[in-house]
């Protein structure tokens, strides 16, 4: 390989357009911008999502929400999922294991079901946090929370 001899692969570089050049050459007089208007001048530049002094579509549609990135990482079970584990004592790997929860989860914490009914077995919850109501049930059917 020489240097005299090294060229770019054929199709890399494409020509350049040659503007106003006459009539014949398809680009000529305009230039491929048309007659007048803000894109036909010189520095005939808008923002991106500028519509003329026109409120911008972004402006005019309400706004909505926020998902918090750390919700994607927390849940809340029901005191009833408790009832399908077939483990005794439950903490945040059991829940994993038993595909209560996504396996990203961090942050678990129990709370009553809807329906309300009772446990029918003990169960030992170990370093879950846990809200009034359903300590109330897991203790009532003789389980235990561990912190």
């Amino acid at each position: 390989m020489q240097l005299n001899t090294l060229h770019p692969a054929p199709g890399s570089k494409k020509k350049s357009k040659r503007l106003g050049r006459g009539i014949g050459s398809g680009r000529g007089k305009t230039c491929g911008r048309g007659h007048k208007g803000q894109k036909a001048r010189a520095g005939g530049y808008h923002k991106v999502g500028f519509e003329g002094g026109q409120m911008p579509l972004q402006r005019r549609i309400p706004k909505s929400g926020f998902r918090s990135r750390q919700a994607l990482l927390r849940a809340e079970i029901y005191t009833s999922d408790l009832e399908k584990m077939k483990a005794d004592v439950i903490d945040l790997a059991t829940l994993i294991d038993g595909g209560i929860v996504k396996f990203n989860t961090k942050d678990v914490k129990i709370i009553v079901s809807s329906s309300g009914k009772p446990l029918t077995r003990a169960v030992t919850i170990r370093g879950i946090p846990v809200s009034a109501g359903a300590r109330k049930l897991i203790e009532a059917a003789s389980g235990k929370i561990e912190a």
